[in-house]
């Protein structure tokens, strides 16, 4: 089996180090969110950090294991309030449109973390903080685990979607505007004898590509609240 970065022991730095993992993981976090997975590698960190490939390998052996740092620098954003200062379906609320804003601010998120398991430090702090969240709305024992599995599922594939719709745009090289215009049209183009399709995107691509997108998320985190909601009266 792997060993994962946070299973080994972590190095001392030498005496004469001057660069830290902390730096690294800094610098590698602004390269992926401007440049994506495929924009990182170690050369690349090396040069931003002007530092040499020694120093960085003795920190961070692999691509990999830096890929997993940075995974789990992401999870140590994402704001999961405690149940006695908000409620827990306002503390999930907030912690919905915590983990959205998180993926949003690093688009790269969504290519790597299923590829391996989140078992760092930010990763068993948020797990645990969520737990205690959805044990306070009366949830017991594996209904627990399941609530907030479904509330991270929602939000992950709904956020990894408009991920993709909003890279899709970028590559399009249009403004959103124009990019939206450009899609109802087409649309509307092969949607002739479909009237309800044809109504649905007008409604869809109305409010604008941001604000529809947030509005859809917005109903579906809150339809499944309801639905948690009326589970754990019931």
């Amino acid at each position: 089996m792997k060993d994962w970065i946070w299973t080994r022991e972590r190095k001392a730095s030498p005496a004469r180090e001057t660069l830290s993992r902390e730096q690294i993981v800094a610098a590698a976090m602004t390269i992926l969110d401007t440049d994506g997975v495929a924009g990182l590698s170690m050369r690349k960190l090396a040069a931003k950090l002007d530092a040499g490939a020694t120093s960085l390998y003795w920190h961070v052996p692999t691509k990999d294991d830096l890929v997993d740092l940075l995974i789990d620098e992401v999870w140590g954003e994402i704001d999961v309030p405690e149940p006695e200062l908000a409620g827990w379906r306002a503390g999930a609320l907030l912690f919905g449109h915590s983990l959205r804003s998180a993926v949003l601010r690093h688009p790269w998120l969504p290519e790597v973390m299923y590829t391996r398991p989140s078992i760092g430090p930010n990763a068993m702090s948020l797990g645990s903080r969520g737990l205690v969240l959805f044990g306070a709305a009366g949830f017991t024992e594996h209904e627990i685990d399941l609530a907030m599995s479904s509330v991270m599922s929602y939000v992950l594939g709904t956020v990894s979607a408009e991920v993709a719709t909003r890279e899709m745009v970028r590559k399009s090289g249009c403004s959103e505007d124009n990019w939206v215009t450009e899609m109802v049209e087409q649309a509307e183009a092969v949607a002739g004898d479909y009237p309800e399709m044809q109504a649905s995107v007008r409604r869809r691509t109305a409010v604008g590509l941001d604000a529809g997108l947030t509005q859809n998320f917005v109903f579906g985190l809150d339809a499944l609240l309801d639905g948690l909601e009326a589970r754990v009266k019931r």
